[in-house]
């Protein structure tokens, strides 16, 4: 017999709906941490929804099991990614992130906050993760937003804040500590982006710091 899903459940992976047809594995991470973030840690939820993925074999299993692999964290992650090897594999391939160049830049003292640029490469695409980091409220994370155009993003900081190269290890160390802070006050009125953003940045991190 068939899991019976929650309006909640079923909403997940109906969002999952439009992944088979993607061939960007950017715009996966997007999509799915977008609509995943806010349940991102409700093992009870996700326990149902990848019993209910497995049960069901098809495209929109496969591809949606395999980004959850990538992008829930803990248990639920593990098991999304256990489940998506019993299926096929997406045309996408999450596995084939690399990580580029960092630069960071302090307005700490005049502006209140911490610029970071990382930028990453799916094969030859690249992409770049833009970071504001509010020092006066305790070092959390402002703004995220990602963009595929990094030498004009890169510029563009250059002309705001002097910028001074980092390791991708060090970069990600200072995400991590500011991405622990926000989740501990998850309320803070920060912009959206952040929110939407959280899962393809904290995948970034975990992988560094792996």
């Amino acid at each position: 017999m068939r899991t019976r899903l929650t309006p909640m459940q079923q909403a997940v992976v109906d969002a999952g709906r439009p992944l088979p047809q993607l061939t960007d594995p950017l715009e996966v991470e997007l999509l799915v941490s977008a609509f995943v973030g806010p349940f991102a840690d409700n093992e009870e939820l996700w326990e149902v929804v990848v019993h209910h993925l497995k049960e069901v074999p098809s495209r929109r299993s496969a591809a949606l099991l395999t980004a959850l692999g990538h992008l829930l964290p803990g248990r639920p992650g593990g098991w999304a990614k256990e489940a998506a090897r019993e299926q096929g594999a997406p045309v996408w391939d999450m596995g084939a992130l690399t990580f580029g160049e960092c630069w960071i830049g302090d307005r700490s003292i005049d502006a209140g906050y911490l610029a970071l640029l990382c930028s990453y490469a799916y094969g030859d695409e690249p992409h770049a993760m833009v970071f504001m980091i509010d020092e006066i409220s305790g070092g959390l994370t402002r703004h995220a937003f990602l963009t595929r155009r990094v030498e004009e993003a890169l510029e563009r900081l250059k002309g705001q804040v002097r910028l001074e190269s980092i390791t991708a290890e060090a970069a990600h160390w200072l995400l991590s500590r500011s991405y622990d802070r926000f989740e501990r006050r998850p309320g803070l009125g920060f912009g959206l982006d952040v929110h939407h953003t959280r899962l393809v940045a904290r995948r970034r991190i975990a992988l560094a710091m792996n």
